[in-house]
């Protein structure tokens, strides 16, 4: 059992007694996902040992999105994927960000702000691309990754993207390549960013909702060059379904105090911050995704749906390359197997005990405050 489950085991039940009235209900569902992980509420898997014959009996994880102990896996996955997927040559890492007087009002508008991040700046990028100053081509292929949080569990939602040193030009048929230092103009992208997320917010009703002031400054948007997408990739792969904090982020536990592990950004040395317990959670749970919201999405060619072929693409790529790059072998380290705790022999999966077919049924440790919440609040 690790730090997280244990603080939420122990102090889940205070924490909706103070608020469980006024609480999101995906908030509510993940406190349960979290408090069953790998206990009888999720199941079982049975295993058998391939050498001495000895069974193992191992409970399920809860596999919620946001619990800590059931995304590692995922990431592996998913980066295999991704670096199987990925074009040769230059690439760039493009952050989005909004401005801090922006915040609560996101926080309290999950689903809509968030939808309007990804299509403000996925468009920013496709409208500059076109431009023949730039790049070019009417469709690049990027992918980004919603994060929400700080070092520090402070709530900072941004955007990553991996975006592909240039885009293709469908009427031409043909890979318009963009400089390998330079990919699109940051002050440009600012000001399209924030126009087009502003126009959203109208169209949902929320422009009278937002500070005013956030109109009149700068929305930073970071442009960083990299040689492949592979580096990249390694970079963002644990952040792709990683939770906001994990376990060996506590420094400890002792009584009420949670204390965590951060560093600043930029810095090496190791920090600490004291949180009261209900504080912890309360940042922690701020940085749930609203149900069912995709926090991953595909751009141009990246997309699946795109009606140029990623291989088209990779082959225009390579021959205006004349073959000097192609796409490397995924260096990608292997999930270790499962092996026999007696003797060391690989287990071997036999089959899966559902939760209510568990004897007796396990109940939910939570399940009667279920019907609490709406999905998102200004104060959670």
């Amino acid at each position: 059992m690790g730090a997280i489950q244990d603080i939420f085991r122990q102090y889940g039940p205070e924490y909706l007694d103070r608020f469980g009235d006024s609480m999101p209900g995906n908030h509510l569902k993940t406190i349960e996902a979290i408090i069953g992980c790998r206990t009888d509420v999720c199941g079982m898997t049975v295993y058998e040992c391939t050498d001495c014959g000895k069974k193992h009996h191992i409970f399920r994880s809860c596999g919620d999105r946001h619990c800590p102990g059931c995304q590692w896996r995922k990431g592996f996955e998913w980066l295999h994927r991704q670096m199987e997927r990925q074009v040769p040559g230059h690439h760039f890492m493009v952050t989005f960000t909004v401005p801090e007087a922006l915040r609560r009002f996101i926080r309290g508008h999950q689903r809509a702000a968030y939808s309007a991040l990804f299509s403000a700046s996925s468009e920013t990028m496709r409208k500059l691309a076109k431009d023949d100053r730039h790049i070019g081509g009417d469709t690049p292929g990027f992918f980004g990754v919603l994060h929400t949080w700080g070092r520090q569990l402070h709530y900072h939602p941004h955007i990553h993207y991996v975006a592909a040193g240039g885009a293709f030009d469908q009427t031409q048929n043909q890979w318009c390549p963009s400089r390998s230092d330079f990919f699109l103009p940051v002050k440009a992208m600012s000001r399209i960013y924030r126009a087009k997320f502003r126009d959203a917010m109208v169209r949902e009703g929320l422009y009278g909702q937002i500070p005013p002031e956030v109109w009149d400054i700068d929305w930073n948007v970071n442009v960083q060059a990299v040689d492949s997408a592979e580096q990249t990739l390694k970079y963002l792969a644990p952040y792709v379904f990683k939770v906001a904090i994990s376990d060996h982020r506590i420094a400890s536990v002792d009584g009420r105090t949670v204390t965590i592990r951060y560093r600043k950004p930029g810095g090496n040395r190791t920090r600490t911050m004291a949180l009261d317990v209900m504080e912890f959670m309360r940042r922690f749970l701020q940085h749930v995704l609203p149900t069912g919201f995709m926090k991953v999405r595909y751009y141009g060619f990246m997309n699946p749906n795109s009606a140029v072929s990623l291989e088209e693409v990779r082959g225009l790529i390579e021959l205006s390359r004349e073959f000097e790059v192609l796409t490397p072998e995924p260096e990608i380290k292997p999930i270790e197997p499962l092996y026999c705790s007696d003797c060391g022999g690989a287990l071997c999966y036999l089959y899966s005990i559902l939760p209510h077919q568990m004897t007796p049924p396990p109940e939910g440790i939570l399940r009667e405050k279920k019907s609490r919440g709406a999905e998102s609040t200004a104060e959670f």
